[in-house]
């Protein structure tokens, strides 16, 4: 909001009366900001939006702790914030086109994909991630639930991360979580040919308006996070390009079926 209304992080601070590294704080998620600084901060950076504002006036009334700092100091920033994106999402679409998606993984599907990290991890590590990861799954078993759509390329289908006994209860465990309300899975086969993106996972939280969506891509270091409109545009164009070349939620149920079968 500020950075659209051109104004300086030192013109912020001293209209909220704190130094310059405080803004930096609370822009970062570090340091909370009250709802009345955040509504004067508004005003000074004309922002008319009122869904925007009270948006971001109902993350400042956030004081609960997320399930995920019991993980602070164990596991990274970034890999934490995952979690808490998943938490606060009103809805989440996904496209993998080598893995299938953390939060419909099998424990022993999860546990095979620890192993192949470089540099290898230390089985505390491991356990400690796959705990993590299982825990995570939870954001799709509650009563609110958002809804979940999931575009998975073959290739990740047929991918036997584990041996063929841990990838048959894999994708038998596809179709159980895709019989969910609030689960959409979406099979892209090859025969669909070609499809826009760069291979790269790419998860996309909706937030309650369009300006607090979040993009999550892996990397090799870790996840990365997109926010600019220029980005959430680009990604929303390549998951609806995707997801048209998909199968039906059906017809995606019955060819991972029929893989299954032949796993």
């Amino acid at each position: 909001m500020r950075l659209a209304a051109d104004v300086s992080a030192e013109s912020a601070a001293g209209l909220l009366g704190v130094d310059r590294s405080k803004v930096s704080a609370i822009e970062q998620g570090i340091r909370a900001i009250s709802e009345e600084r955040l509504r004067s901060l508004a005003c000074h950076c004309d922002c008319a939006d009122e869904k925007y504002v009270e948006a971001l006036v109902a993350m400042t009334q956030t004081r609960k702790r997320g399930w995920w700092e019991r993980y602070r100091g164990s596991l990274s920033a970034p890999i934490l914030d995952i979690a808490e994106l998943e938490a606060h999402a009103t809805r989440m679409r996904c496209a993998h086109s080598v893995h299938i998606p953390g939060l419909l993984q099998t424990s022993d599907h999860a546990l095979a994909l620890f192993r192949f990290v470089v540099p290898a991890l230390p089985e505390a590590e491991v356990a400690l991630r796959l705990a993590y990861r299982l825990e995570r799954q939870q954001v799709l078993a509650h009563d609110s639930a958002p809804e979940y759509v999931a575009i998975v390329h073959e290739a990740a289908l047929r991918m036997q991360f584990g041996g063929a006994e841990v990838s048959r209860a894999q994708l038998e465990h596809l179709n159980h979580m895709s019989e969910r309300d609030n689960v959409i899975l979406r099979v892209l086969t090859f025969e669909a040919g070609g499809f826009p993106g760069a291979g790269q996972t790419v998860n996309y939280s909706e937030g309650p308006v369009p300006q607090l969506d979040t993009v999550q891509v892996d990397s090799t270091h870790g996840p990365d996070f997109l926010h600019t409109e220029a980005q959430l545009a680009k990604y929303r164009a390549q998951l609806d390009w995707m997801e048209s070349l998909s199968l039906s939620p059906e017809a995606s149920r019955d060819f991972i079926h029929r893989l299954a079968r032949h796993v």
